[in-house]
């Protein structure tokens, strides 16, 4: 899962960004409002989490010139203001999810789970297909009923093409998942990813779609 998130605290951000990378997740990570509005991989991010308190403007203000320009992107806002109306104006002014600092890391990654199921329409936290299965919240993956141990970028990438079964996805969709758009990226590095996850769950599995990317085939 790729994020947006949207944090002036410098320390606040570090550790988020850090506990949400070993979560499995790709985080960009800005500091104002002027990086942020005009952020070039909003189609390729699955949630945006957003401080109303920035420095250079008003993170309301960034939520609703996105809603404007049409942008569907699911958005948590995580603020230190804590009253009833910063909520129901943050939700009015076209929020999906609101929370107040401090927030247990544990609540916050099942709130940015449970947008992207919504926006998939899906109710379960656990995708499958075939005989593997994969929970992002409980952070477990399994074939055959069997546990699977992997690393933090094979149960990214699993649960990509979990996502997304029967499907050719591209290298540059995988890099895109799976680094931040600041993070240097190796192609090659992909190829091993994806060697590793086929000798976890079947060499044959994920086939290479020469020339437009892999694909799983379970």
């Amino acid at each position: 899962m790729r994020l947006l998130l949207v944090e002036d605290d410098a320390e606040l951000g570090r550790r988020l960004s850090e506990r949400l990378g070993s979560a499995g997740m790709a985080v960009d990570w800005v500091q104002t409002a002027e990086a942020a509005r005009d952020w070039p991989d909003l189609a390729e991010t699955a949630a945006i989490i957003l401080d109303l308190g920035l420095p250079d403007g008003d993170g309301l203000d960034l939520l609703r010139h996105w809603r404007a320009a049409g942008q569907a992107v699911p958005i948590l806002i995580l603020t230190a203001r804590g009253n009833w109306r910063d909520k129901v104006e943050g939700l009015n002014s076209g929020a999906d999810d609101f929370l107040v600092k401090p927030v247990r890391f544990e609540e916050l990654l099942a709130r940015l789970h449970a947008l992207w199921r919504r926006g998939r329409g899906q109710s379960a936290s656990t995708v499958t297909a075939g005989d593997l299965a994969l929970d992002p919240v409980a952070r477990t993956a399994t074939r055959g009923g069997e546990p699977l141990d992997l690393s933090r970028k094979e149960f990214a990438l699993l649960h990509l093409f979990l996502r997304r079964p029967g499907h050719v996805i591209p290298q540059d969709a995988i890099l895109d998942q799976l680094y931040a758009l600041e993070a240097e990226r190796d192609r090659n590095a992909v190829e091993a990813h994806i060697s590793r996850l086929r000798r976890k769950i079947g060499r044959d599995a994920i086939r290479t779609v020469r020339g437009l990317g892999y694909r799983l085939d379970v």
